[in-house]
């Protein structure tokens, strides 16, 4: 039994790697449709059934699409898959759950202070209205009235890194983002303060940039990160873990 699973991973395998494979050497886009499951067969000399167990599994990964009365397409390739093991690590554990967070803080603020020359430099007025609009937002809905401030706090960022015309990076930044953002509940200590510094530490940004000043922009993005910092030190303490 052990080697006929083994043997039928292997395939399935081999399946997977093929369909990826005309997907390159096809040059196909997001979008674009993928061969008839007879078609696909043939081409791979696999099964049916091998063909259906590859297709779930890029599926799952977003790599393809499947339109069901319509057939099987690029997918958006997006890093869905990624955010759901990121935060499934998240909180599979207390001790994992708090060193995730802090090495995604550490991660996305390495995006931003490793491209604060270019973003500065890229953003538009418009785009730089746009920031000081969601800091705005920020500061009348307040963290605590519902939604708005964390939609407001997720758009701002966006907003930073979309210059840059860089998808892999817009996508690792949201994808880290959005994980954060599902794992963040199990800190504690979010109080008044803590969200008149975060108020605060965008304007300072969007100030920045708006000035072309990336020392300030810089200074701005660590008194950004740091109270998320000691608010995760200060979970660690609570639950008896280090860092």
């Amino acid at each position: 039994m052990s080697g006929t699973r083994s043997g039928r991973t292997l395939l399935r395998q081999e399946v997977v790697d093929g369909i990826k494979r005309y997907i390159l050497e096809e040059r196909l886009r997001p979008g674009d449709p993928l061969p008839t499951e007879p078609a696909l067969c043939e081409a791979l000399g696999a099964s049916r059934s091998s063909v259906r167990e590859a297709v779930k599994i890029l599926a799952a990964l977003d790599i393809v699409e499947v339109r069901h009365g319509h057939g099987t397409y690029v997918g958006r390739l997006s890093l869905s898959a990624l955010v759901e093991s990121l935060t499934f690590r998240g909180l599979l554990s207390p001790d994992d759950d708090f060193q995730v967070m802090a090495d995604l803080v550490d991660v996305r603020e390495l995006f931003e202070r490793g491209m604060a020359d270019r973003i500065i430099s890229s953003l538009s007025t418009e785009q730089l209205d746009r920031l000081d609009g969601l800091v705005a937002t920020m500061r009348a809905t307040g963290a605590r009235e519902g939604n708005g401030f964390v939609e407001a706090d997720r758009a701002f960022h966006a907003l930073l890194v979309a210059p840059l015309g860089n998808d892999l990076i817009g996508q690792l930044s949201m994808a880290f983002w959005d994980v954060y953002t599902i794992v963040a509940p199990h800190l504690d200590g979010f109080t008044h303060a803590d969200e008149t510094a975060t108020i605060a530490a965008h304007q300072n940004i969007a100030d920045a940039a708006r000035a072309g000043d990336t020392s300030a922009f810089l200074k701005a993005l660590g008194e950004h990160y740091e109270p998320v910092r000691r608010r995760i030190s200060e979970a660690r303490a609570r639950n008896g873990t280090t860092a």
